[in-house]
């Protein structure tokens, strides 16, 4: 079976994760971070794709973007991809492939899992032991959002400014949100999403998003369709067919 295409939709959220082949490490000193991070400046604003946040691990990296165009998702990414892995091959005197396929990505619905999965996002360090607290990993957006430092790269999502009515009530309440953590059922669920590639969201809002794209957004029932039943009367019909097979024509007998 063919694979479906990436789901992207102008104007809605979108969860990332490209890794690196069989899991290798994709930067190997900080001036690497700095240049992906400098591309992805880049290409972002090029293609007219909205970085709502971010994280760069050792062997992987995530983002949360909004596009404005239809194309304009894909086009970032390819161009962030092809870009750094010659910079990286260059840097490291290697050659081939950097990547793990394709990136990874899904849309997701904004009220519900936007604030989650920017958390969910900046926790990546903490989960994979790399640092006590999101706060002093240095390779992700959360720092802009407590207000350590301005990144320019970040262009906060309309649902950010929910979170206070001045830059300082919205910096706390960000930082309580993340030290709060995520449960393990949010962690499985936007992992699972953005591997699958199937939207995200509740019942009405796939129900909607799947009347903009011809694309398939959320997996198939399993087991086999459902039969349509029969009309009584055909049913009584099968019947009768079938017994006439089986027993004869009993007027045809009579007659012989």
């Amino acid at each position: 079976m063919a694979r479906l295409p990436r789901l992207t939709v102008p104007g809605y959220a979108h969860h990332l994760i490209q890794r690196g082949n069989n899991r290798q490490p994709i930067f190997a000193r900080p001036d690497d971070y700095r240049h992906l991070l400098a591309l992805l400046a880049e290409n972002a604003a090029k293609f007219r794709v909205a970085i709502h946040a971010y994280v760069l691990m050792s062997n992987h990296f995530h983002l949360l973007a909004t596009p404005e165009t239809s194309d304009g998702l894909p086009q970032m990414m390819q161009a962030l991809g092809r870009r750094y892995v010659r910079y990286f091959n260059d840097c490291q005197s290697r050659s081939g492939t950097l990547w793990e396929g394709r990136y990874r990505s899904t849309l997701i619905e904004s009220e519900r899992y936007l604030l989650v999965c920017m958390a969910y996002i900046d926790l990546n360090p903490v989960r994979a032991g790399l640092t006590a607290q999101a706060q002093d990993y240095p390779w992700s957006s959360h720092a802009h959002y407590i207000g350590q430092r301005l990144d320019r790269l970040i262009t906060p999502h309309p649902l950010a400014w929910s979170l206070g009515n001045t830059p300082f009530a919205r910096e706390a309440a960000y930082a309580d949100l993340v030290r709060a953590g995520l449960g393990s059922e949010q962690q499985t669920v936007l992992t699972r999403s953005t591997l699958s590639g199937w939207a995200l969201g509740g019942p009405d809002f796939v129900a909607d998003l799947q009347r903009r794209t011809e694309r398939r957004i959320s997996p198939m029932r399993a087991g086999r369709p459902l039969l349509k039943a029969k009309e009584p009367h055909s049913m009584q019909a099968d019947c009768k067919e079938s017994s006439l097979k089986k027993n004869g024509n009993p007027m045809k007998e009579s007659n012989a």
